[in-house]
């Protein structure tokens, strides 16, 4: 701030300052927020459920919000959370439905929906994974996220859901790992290629890519001369899969290098597929929160009319006392 100095114009200085003054007061009001009327929270809440029915998610989380500005320390407020994330969620707004989720893990890590929590962050990971032949980093998160609700809640709707998501999710990192080995065969990279397949086989034996990642051992190893290592993928081939179109043209190959396996194949006809679980992203078929705190129930709120949220009057043309 400067100073000015003192001369006969005491008046005109005086009236610049009352200027800067006034100015600094509206610039103050204008950065004002919404002005939240003082409600009960059990309309608080029940006008954020209205908005969940209506599918006005952001509505919903103002809403839900207010609950835990205005009453931090009840029980609606503790339910609240939960619903801003799964309002956030229904928004595709995944990284603020995982701070949600996150942030009531963090304050009621014992509290029986914490289970809920834990799912709807798997959930949110899950639904961000892109085809494979892009980055899986979201199916690697989704992958431990939803290993997580299983080991803790194992009995639970939860982990039910999320048993059936994690099969996707290895089948979906498998898929990756053949499209990277698939590339490296093209560019003549054998040994890169053997090593995606072998991945295959190692990690993920129970997804539908297995029998074509032995089928490619089988035609790497021949290519580069390693024939006891042919053979012996292909007769894992032919035991678990006699019937599967892989195993008659890894078959076909091994016989040509006179190196016939055991088994014959078992034809069954059909057409080759790479990807046989489908994988599905539906929020359909996420589950909801839970209706009620099983360790703290809340009565039904009141069918009272809604409190409105309004923007603050606009400010009074007089500074307030201080400006």
């Amino acid at each position: 701030m400067s100073w000015h100095r003192y001369s006969t114009a005491r008046p005109v200085i005086a009236a610049v300052i009352l200027a800067v003054a006034l100015s600094g007061c509206a610039s103050k009001a204008k950065k004002l927020k919404l002005s939240y009327e003082e409600r009960p929270v059990e309309l608080l809440y029940a006008a954020g459920a209205n908005r969940m029915d209506r599918r006005q998610w952001a509505q919903a989380v103002e809403y839900f919000q207010e609950v835990e500005r205005q009453h931090p320390y009840s029980e609606w407020s503790r339910r609240s959370i939960l619903m801003q994330a799964f309002a956030h969620y229904q928004s595709n707004d995944y990284a603020e439905a995982i701070g949600d989720a996150e942030r009531f893990i963090s304050l009621y890590p014992g509290n029986p929906t914490a289970a809920y929590a834990h799912y709807l962050k798997a959930i949110c990971y899950f639904e961000q994974i892109v085809d494979v032949g892009r980055d899986q980093a979201a199916a690697g998160q989704a992958l431990d996220a939803l290993r997580e609700v299983v080991l803790r809640y194992p009995r639970t709707e939860y982990a039910q859901d999320a048993r059936l998501k994690i099969d996707m999710v290895n089948d979906q990192l498998a898929g990756k790992e053949m499209t990277v080995g698939r590339y490296y065969l093209r560019q003549g990279d054998t040994l890169a290629a053997i090593g995606r397949f072998r991945s295959v086989v190692d990690r993920y034996q129970t997804t539908s890519h297995t029998p074509e990642a032995l089928y490619r051992l089988v035609e790497s190893y021949l290519t580069i001369g390693l024939m006891d290592e042919a053979r012996k993928n292909g007769a894992v081939l032919g035991y678990n899969y006699p019937g599967d179109i892989w195993y008659s043209d890894a078959y076909r190959l091994l016989t040509d290098k006179g190196l016939r396996p055991a088994t014959a194949p078992k034809e069954k006809g059909g057409v080759r597929k790479l990807f046989k679980i489908p994988f599905r992203k539906s929020k359909e078929s996420t589950i909801a929160p839970p209706l009620a705190d099983p360790e703290s129930p809340l009565p039904a709120a009141p069918a009272l009319a809604e409190p409105e949220i309004s923007p603050a009057p606009p400010p009074s043309d007089a500074p307030a006392n201080g400006n």
